[in-house]
């Protein structure tokens, strides 16, 4: 990937936002995604920018069936030093 994602710090993690990675390599827009996985575009905008308070695993599940990755492709967990 180009660069890390959208970085947000809970607890003594960081959750990697990578989704709007994924779909620049694929040319995919925000609603194109939303339109072919059938997600709200503002929930699409909420993984893009890292502010979901819950991670919604039939989302997740579309998003990676759709763009043909795994889920550490779209959200990574990293641990603080």
């Amino acid at each position: 990937m180009k660069k890390d994602g959208k970085e947000v710090k809970i607890g003594k993690s960081i959750f990697c936002f990578k989704l709007e990675n994924v779909m620049n390599d694929r040319n995919i827009s925000k609603n194109k995604l939303s339109q072919d996985t059938n997600t709200d575009y503002k929930v699409v905008t909420r993984y893009l920018n890292g502010e979901i308070q819950k991670l919604d695993l039939f989302v997740i599940e579309r998003f990676c069936n759709y763009l043909d990755c795994d889920l550490s492709d779209i959200i990574e967990l990293k641990k603080r030093a």
